[in-house]
């Protein structure tokens, strides 16, 4: 093989794992992981063409700055991907701690370098001011708890980096001394919302009763000429922007969810994928990405043989609820009641008396059945209706009905 035939293979390699990393970590940032940074700012060109053809996002790559952003687009809200504490078992972001991280946010944009104690003021005092916010309380253990779950948040972004101390010692004293420098830059980049949700002057009493609405409006992409997310309410739209927002709107799910079901997919979605010009760009998409293509009579998804891709694994011993799940997976040879895959819970307890502890307690055949229900809706697996749960088709690859099917899905 010549020495040309082994750049080129070497390059589309790269572009292929810089693909794959971007997805499961939109925001990658040099001092965290290098390797994969170095690899992104030098092949940028063919990894941000790859993502604006496939699925139209933009892919910012800020050599000096030591960032690379992915800006991820969705037209619905995603609840199996919430911010995270890093600290306390990487629990879920409640409502306060979401608020918190807002007003956090907009205070840092204004200082290039900061105390946690000016900072902590500094929310005080904007939270006060704000006749919707409940005001930040420093002294209360929980709040500082909160607030420190939020600074840790921003320094796994590089939004923050700490030049002195440690933002956990705040919680015990608020005295602590801890410096950050900020990166209002960066900062900036997180939102990933087309529009602003400032630009949008509803009032607040009006927010949760239009939620959807103004879910699409902050995603509402112009150069797609939609007005409701649907071509057929804008019969003013060419067809380049209709072809365009068919291969963006498919491949995006395609890539960003597990597995992706023709049944779930409008008409002309469906008739795009299943035309000549569809099948072809799906082969050299998952090609060019360095994925195996899955293809089945329900659906289509990309196998990630690596496990690069995904930021959740499946199957995954990791997690007592991601056992169960799989073991759960057993059962569902049928749609089943709740109640029966309770009782399918119960019986795993006692088969594996030594395992899943956090679940021996009050309520913990109940708790584990739900956080195991959760995995597999997360993965597409299962479907939930009221007490009902319908094993949907990918869920064979994880069972005896399907044999060989075990790789990881992005």
């Amino acid at each position: 093989m010549s020495l040309t035939n082994q750049l080129v293979i070497a390059e589309r390699e790269e572009v292929a794992r810089g693909i794959r990393a971007l997805l499961a970590k939109p925001l990658i940032g040099e001092r965290g992981s290098p390797e994969t940074f170095d690899l992104i700012r030098r092949r940028r060109e063919p990894i941000r063409q790859w993502f604006d053809y496939y699925c139209g996002w933009t892919l910012t790559v800020e050599p000096r700055l030591g960032y690379a952003r992915l800006v991820k687009v969705r037209a619905s809200a995603d609840p199996t991907r919430p911010a995270r504490r890093l600290r306390s078992g990487r629990a879920a972001f409640d409502r306060r701690r979401y608020v918190l991280l807002c007003v956090v946010a907009a205070e840092l944009l204004t200082v290039p370098v900061t105390t946690i104690g000016l900072l902590a003021d500094r929310v005080t005092r904007a939270s006060a001011a704000d006749d919707l916010v409940t005001t930040f309380d420093v002294t209360s253990r929980a709040e500082r708890i909160a607030f420190v779950d939020v600074l840790k948040l921003l320094e796994s972004y590089g939004v923050l980096t700490t030049a002195d101390g440690d933002a956990e010692s705040f919680v015990d004293e608020t005295t602590a001394k801890v410096l950050f420098r900020v990166d209002a830059t960066l900062l900036l980049r997180l939102l990933a919302a087309p529009v602003g949700p400032s630009q949008l002057a509803v009032p607040a009493d009006d927010v949760a009763l239009r939620f959807e609405e103004l879910l699409d409006a902050v995603s509402y992409e112009q150069r797609y000429g939609l007005s409701s997310g649907r071509h057929e309410d804008t019969p003013n739209a060419s067809d380049v922007q209709r072809n365009l927002w068919l291969r963006h709107s498919v491949f995006r799910r395609l890539v960003d969810d597990p597995v992706l079901y023709f049944a779930e997919l409008t008409a002309e979605e469906r008739a795009y994928l299943g035309s000549p010009t569809g099948r072809q760009l799906l082969r050299r998409a998952a090609e060019q990405g360095g994925f195996v293509l899955e293809e089945r009579a329900e659906g289509v998804l990309l196998v990630d043989v690596d496990g690069i891709a995904t930021d959740e694994r499946f199957p995954d011993d990791g997690s007592n609820a991601k056992v169960a799940a799989l073991l759960l997976l057993d059962v569902l040879d049928e749609p089943r009641t709740t109640d029966y895959l309770r009782g399918a819970t119960a019986k795993l307890l006692k088969r594996f008396p030594r395992w899943a502890k956090t679940y021996r307690g009050k309520d913990g055949v109940r708790r584990l059945t739900v956080d195991a229900l959760a995995v597999l809706t997360g993965f597409g697996l299962v479907r939930v209706e009221a007490e009902l749960v319908r094993p949907l088709p990918a869920a064979a690859r994880y069972t005896d009905r399907d044999p060989g099917r075990k790789e990881e899905a992005t």
